[in-house]
């Protein structure tokens, strides 16, 4: 009958909330990268400023990232490493003309706007306009386009990702497996788009906000987002808790402990720093057999604190893994290049002994079974 109202039965109530909820977490998602990857942009702006026309720039000189990082860090302001911050720069410098497309609250963030700086730029034909740019990439995105060093590779990678939809992990895989050179030596050159855009994996909106630089400019934790299970996650609790029980001189130090290596970001689950052995030691706990990879990824995390955190004085970290499964437990140390069999003697001594630790483990796991 004409002019008859659609039924609006529970089906249609739920089928309506499901595509609300949809549509404006997209909305808040989007807003969020933008609002990140101007911040990130303003950011290298100011240091780019500074560095032509700070009135005591020359009493930083090459250290002035090293410096500024010190500061903002302790004034609780995330992602402000030295690494990000020469990262925000570089990302200024290969994008100057997002300038263009700065919303009003954020040119008022620029007092003494300049103008735009002459920067070898492709020709129009190539250009992406920012807006554009700016509506289909995440910072995250932009992190990887900046490394490229050419700009017809890097326009080529910005079309190619905003076509096909490219999560980040698609992107990297995509430049690492040089696409770019392999499409220009191709004499099927749309029949290789074509097999590379089957295979991609695109942007799932409801991930991006796993991003750990979005959560974390969100103020959200990153073990709220970054539990790989619920199991996992509780083995972690109960085993942080036992390892300070055992009352031979671990302090929790973090739980979850980003650590930035290249531009790859590694979670630690737990660190710890020893008193009486003055070391760090990370623990993995993987809720699986034990595979090779765990303690090839365990061994780069601690080599990395090795590098970066040890302090004088201090023994080289060492690493724990423990590897679970239903009726079987695998612990494996791995003992990162300690000094010598004194310390290795005294690290068997302070440290939880292998039964311990295994008995803890199957006693976890047949509660979770019991339960």
């Amino acid at each position: 009958m004409a002019g008859r109202r659609p039924v609006f039965d529970f089906a249609a109530l739920v089928t309506s909330i499901q595509e609300a909820d949809a549509r404006l977490a997209a909305h808040a998602i989007r807003a969020v990268n933008l609002g990140l990857t101007l911040r990130n942009w303003v950011i290298g702006f100011y240091i780019a400023e500074f560095e032509l026309r700070g009135s005591d720039r020359s009493a930083y000189g090459d250290r002035l990232l090293i410096e500024l990082s010190k500061v903002l860090c302790s004034r609780q302001i995330s992602n402000t490493g030295r690494r990000q911050l020469y990262q925000y720069l570089s990302f200024y410098r290969a994008y100057p003309q997002i300038v263009r497309t700065l919303p009003a609250q954020f040119r008022r963030l620029l007092p003494a706007l300049p103008q735009i700086r002459k920067v070898r730029t492709l020709s129009a034909p190539f250009a992406l306009a920012p807006d554009k740019l700016l509506g289909s990439l995440s910072y995250s995105h932009f992190e990887l386009l900046v490394g490229i060093d050419d700009p017809l590779a890097r326009a080529f990678y910005e079309a190619e990702c905003i076509r096909g939809h490219w999560s980040v992990r698609e992107l990297r895989r995509q430049i690492s497996t040089l696409y770019f050179e392999r499409s220009g030596l191709s004499r099927g050159k749309k029949k290789l788009a074509a097999l590379i855009r089957s295979g991609v994996e695109q942007d799932r909106t409801r991930l991006a906000v796993r991003d750990p630089y979005i959560f974390e400019f969100l103020g959200i934790k990153s073990k709220e987002v970054m539990s790989e299970s619920d199991l996992e996650d509780g083995l972690l609790g109960k085993l942080q808790d036992f390892l300070l029980e055992l009352g031979h001189g671990f302090c929790f130090e973090a739980r979850q402990k980003r650590i930035l290596i290249g531009q790859t970001h590694g979670f630690v689950d737990l660190v710890f720093y020893h008193r009486i052995l003055k070391c760090h030691v990370l623990v993995e706990l993987k809720v699986d057999e034990f595979k090779h990879e765990h303690l090839g990824q365990l061994n780069t995390y601690v080599s990395w604190f090795k590098r970066n955190i040890m302090a004088k004085g201090d023994n080289p970290p060492v690493g724990l893994l423990l590897c679970t499964r239903k009726d079987h437990s695998v612990v494996e140390y791995a003992l990162a290049d300690l000094p010598n069999r004194i310390f290795v003697s005294k690290y068997q001594l302070e440290m939880p002994s292998r039964e311990q630790l295994q008995q803890f483990l199957d006693a976890q796991l047949k509660e979770v079974g019991d339960a």
